[in-house]
């Protein structure tokens, strides 16, 4: 119903289109301004930073596509129309992920696999099956990471009843984390972006492994390739999480 009603205002749903694709757009815009002054950021030269870049814009792209709404859950539980989603015989989240579908958010992606296909093109490197399969990989694993930060947002919101700015510290914030070298950050930073929120295993951790580089943590060759099996465990615990906020929804209280 929402993608209809975007396409009856096709003029409206071009111009929110390319105001998205712009918008994210600055975001690299800014990265370029600074190899404008320096050759490196952190070790990394500008095709390996522009691949960090669009791995992580397009798997946080897919995520606020499908489960961008979750930030809205608070609203809901604000204003009670929380209880309209419970009366429906349709898995709750299923109808937060259709509520107000934006397919002007196709920009972001867009402008990320645009980026990362033009890293790709001056990347010096051997591609192997491995190599083009940690690449796939960052970009599905990393979006069903992304989409369990918007999920676990969401369901804190059903006792917080007003979170989304914390939500945006985890989802937005972890987005423009992951589009710099790990080297550019403290390695306690690193270790809580690997071992408290796993936003290293959208596309650090398999980055370096793609281009060859080192890991700050020195952590074994074998967790590069972890990715999948880390977005199950989100998964499964997101759904945990999920469970127990609906069950501790009380209404509006009004």
């Amino acid at each position: 119903m929402w993608v209809r009603s975007t396409m009856a205002y096709r003029a409206s749903f071009a111009m929110m289109l390319v105001a998205n694709f712009t918008t994210t757009f600055l975001d690299f815009a800014a990265i370029m301004i600074m190899f404008s002054q320096v050759d490196a950021l952190g070790g990394f030269a500008l095709p390996e930073v522009a691949f960090l870049y669009g791995t992580s814009c397009v798997a946080f792209g897919l995520a606020d596509l499908l489960l961008g709404e979750a930030e809205r859950i608070g609203r809901r539980v604000r204003d009670g129309t929380m209880d309209i989603l419970l009366t429906r015989p349709v898995p709750v989240l299923s109808q937060i992920a259709a509520d107000r579908f934006a397919l002007r958010r196709l920009g972001r992606i867009t402008q990320g696999a645009l980026v990362l296909g033009w890293s790709l093109t001056r990347l010096e490197l051997e591609w192997t099956a491995g190599s083009v399969l940690l690449t796939v990989s960052m970009v599905l694993c990393g979006g069903l990471i992304f989409g369990c930060l918007f999920v676990l947002g969401g369901a804190f919101q059903f006792w917080a009843q007003d979170a989304s700015e914390v939500q945006n510290a985890f989802t937005y914030g972890g987005t423009t984390l992951l589009q710099y070298p790990p080297t550019v950050f403290g390695k306690e930073l690193v270790r809580g972006a690997t071992f408290v929120v796993p936003l290293a295993f959208v596309n650090w951790l398999p980055a370096l492994r793609v281009l060859g580089r080192d890991d700050p943590l020195g952590l074994p060759g074998w967790v590069d390739f972890a990715a999948p099996a880390v977005a199950l465990l989100c998964c499964a615990g997101t759904a945990l999480v999920w469970r127990a906020g609906l069950r501790s929804y009380r209404s509006t209280g009004s």
